[in-house]
């Protein structure tokens, strides 16, 4: 699985990037202009998963646990009206979160790397959820406490965490630290096993504040063992 990825990531990328003077990133949103519906933000999701799983493989949540049966399933059950995504890299799962909003609600995302923001802005406004979704770029870690006050976020009702693993933990120590967790918030948090999150499992797993599920899946758009990890806040 390790050295899949590294062919994927690393080397096979390096050699496209420098065939074609871009980035992965910036061939996936020029496959989403060229093929996608614009302001059908179901056909930009269908279009970024059938890019990276036959041509380039990306770090995005993909379908299926994506799918009904994770992320778009609890996105339903909670119906959040303030949502947080920490990670938004080309905004794959900020227009997949977004088109199942209700009027009114809103997403904040959050991305720390200025290429995946300009990329995600873009496929955002292509997918017409841009009046649901507000990007926030630079480090979680400086604009969480900022949410609040700057923000005007009261408490959130659904955190999707999919940044840098180490951050799953302090970030989610700082959203408590910060208030803006209320009883029955809901943090979902992709990638647990592969490339793993043990700290923040051990954490939640252990804090009598969350309560937790575990839902196996896949690595997106790959055979390799992966989860999902729900964490509802307690109060």
């Amino acid at each position: 699985a390790t050295a899949a990825l590294i062919w994927n990531e690393i080397i096979r990328e390096k050699v496209t990037n420098f065939i074609m003077n871009q980035s992965k990133e910036q061939r996936i949103l020029n496959f989403v202009l060229q093929n996608a519906v614009r302001g059908d933000p179901r056909s930009v999701v269908d279009t970024i998963d059938k890019y990276c799983s036959q041509k380039e493989w990306a770090m995005n949540v993909g379908n299926e646990k994506g799918n009904r049966l994770i992320l778009d399933k609890t996105v339903e059950e909670v119906n959040p009206s303030v949502a947080l995504e920490l990670g938004s890299y080309c905004g794959y799962s900020a227009v997949r979160i977004a088109r199942l909003l209700k009027a009114g609600a809103r997403l904040l995302t959050v991305e720390f790397n200025p290429q995946f923001a300009a990329i995600a802005r873009q496929m955002i406004e292509f997918a017409g959820v841009q009046d649901k979704v507000k990007l926030l770029e630079g480090p979680s870690q400086e604009i969480i406490p900022q949410l609040k006050k700057k923000y005007e976020v009261d408490t959130l009702d659904f955190v999707f965490l999919d940044h840098w693993k180490d951050r799953y933990t302090p970030d989610t120590i700082l959203l408590q630290e910060c208030n803006l967790l209320r009883k029955g918030s809901v943090l979902l948090a992709d990638n647990v096993i592969f490339p793993g999150a043990p700290d923040f499992l051990a954490y939640v797993r252990k804090n009598p504040r969350f309560q937790c599920t575990n839902y196996p899946s896949h690595l997106e758009y790959m055979q390799v063992e992966d989860a999902v990890e729900k964490a509802v806040f307690l109060g």
